[in-house]
């Protein structure tokens, strides 16, 4: 166990795990577990050192809000100016309403519905990522029935393995995600000639978790390719948006390099440097929010079977999905340091599934029931992927700001659970 992997608000006082300046034993106590507790005071530094370290040049940081689309986190990051990256029309309505401008949306997504053209385009979102012949032609039709000029970027598949897990790397040439570049070439002149469509650029999104700076730079190799090529047909487009995927570090041994934002900009922008009437765009997610959070649970049960060690809490793979789905790694800590012994044990949700494990050989103290564990960095793709698997209501969410927190998403019960069945 290390303390070492708590987010910049997180610290231990005397001996009580503080997220800012609130125990998590109160908000456990006060809302039961298990529960997600996120840090606004962390995703306002995270925001305010990206968007500092691109403020250079005209740069627009577009919060992904498949990370976590709670409306108060999605407010703590509006409020700062960011702005979002949107991939559904849920999704959309949900940056609306919390606050975020639509001229300053981009909606993303390889299988957009002819009602979230029209929703966008009424709106009045800054562009459209356009993943297909196809959908540029239903896009343009969409327009023209509004009799509206929607505005387009081509996402261009510029075939680079950003590496990681490969159910979330989207860049590679198998994946099916935009167009090659060939095709983009096309797409993109047909873009500006179509009287009902307003050209804007290219996008590309490689993946997700990426620690390392090199893959964006080859990527942005294939884009200025294009740019070049484009701008010599005559084109002139206002938007370059090299998407998201920017990682965190989550303990397990992997490092950033380079991906600290001072650093990732200053490896970025030289390669910028001959685009300077272009809008750079970029689509955080997990690097905004991931470490911001935490899912504090209960420990139900100790148990040992053979030579292993169990402890069974009272969060399981339908509160948090990454360590059953991609084999992720979260750390935990206590919520309270107490003298015990340190054994190592998996830490196992109550799930009818084998693949119900939190956290896997991990070196923690002996706690007996009724203690409390924090699994951290869970702000990103936590409760968003959350499930009510084993008709298991989901947990609550709780946001921090300094001495005082609140609930930002109530837990469920049995009614919801049953709400929509017939």
């Amino acid at each position: 166990m290390s303390t070492s992997d708590l987010c910049s608000e997180s610290r231990f006082v005397q001996g009580r795990l503080l997220v800012e300046g609130v125990p998590v034993e109160d908000i456990g106590r006060a809302l039961g577990t298990p529960v997600y507790v996120y840090s606004g005071g962390a995703i306002r530094a995270r925001y305010r050192a990206l968007a500092g370290a691109f403020s250079g040049r005209d740069a627009l940081i577009c919060y992904a809000l498949k990370a976590n689309p709670n409306r108060a986190v999605c407010r703590v990051l509006a409020r700062e100016g960011a702005g979002a990256e949107v991939v559904s029309g849920g999704e959309l309505k949900r940056a609306l309403a919390a606050g975020f401008a639509a001229e300053r949306i981009v909606f993303s997504g390889v299988g957009k519905t002819e009602a979230e053209h029209e929703l966008a385009v009424r709106a009045g979102v800054l562009t459209l990522n356009v993943e297909s012949e196809e959908e540029l032609d239903a896009l343009s039709a969409v327009a023209r029935r509004l009799k509206r000029r929607a505005p387009v970027s081509i996402r261009v598949n510029p075939g680079v393995d950003a590496g990681g897990h490969r159910h979330i790397a989207t860049g590679h040439g198998e994946a099916k995600f935009g167009v090659d570049a060939a095709s983009a070439l096309v797409l993109s002149r047909r873009a500006w000639r179509d009287p009902h469509l307003a050209f804007r650029g290219l996008h590309c999104h490689i993946g997700s978790q990426i620690l390392s700076a090199a893959p964006y730079l080859r990527a942005l190799a294939v884009l200025e390719r294009l740019l070049a090529r484009l701008r010599a047909l005559g084109a002139r487009p206002s938007l370059l948006d090299l998407g998201g995927g920017l990682g965190i570090p989550y303990g397990d041994g992997a490092r950033r390099d380079g991906l600290e934002p001072a650093a990732f900009a200053r490896k970025l922008l030289p390669a910028l440097a001959a685009w300077p009437e272009l809008k750079l765009i970029l689509e955080p997610g997990r690097y905004l929010v991931g470490e911001a959070g935490l899912l504090l649970t209960r420990i139900l049960y100790r148990k040992r079977i053979g030579g292993s060690r169990f402890i069974v809490v009272d969060a399981a793979m339908n509160d948090l999905a990454r360590p059953a789905l991609y084999g992720a790694y979260h750390p935990v800590v206590p919520a309270r340091l107490r003298e015990a012994p340190e054994v190592v044990a998996d830490v196992v949700g109550p799930v009818c599934e084998t693949g119900d494990v939190l956290a896997r050989a991990r070196r923690l103290p002996w706690l007996p029931r009724g203690e409390l564990l924090a699994v951290l960095k869970t702000g990103a793709y936590g409760f968003s992927m959350a499930s009510q698997y084993n008709s298991r209501p989901r947990p609550p969410e709780a946001l921090v700001e300094g001495a005082r927190w609140r609930v930002v998403r109530r837990r469920e019960g049995f009614a919801d659970l049953v709400r929509h069945e017939r």
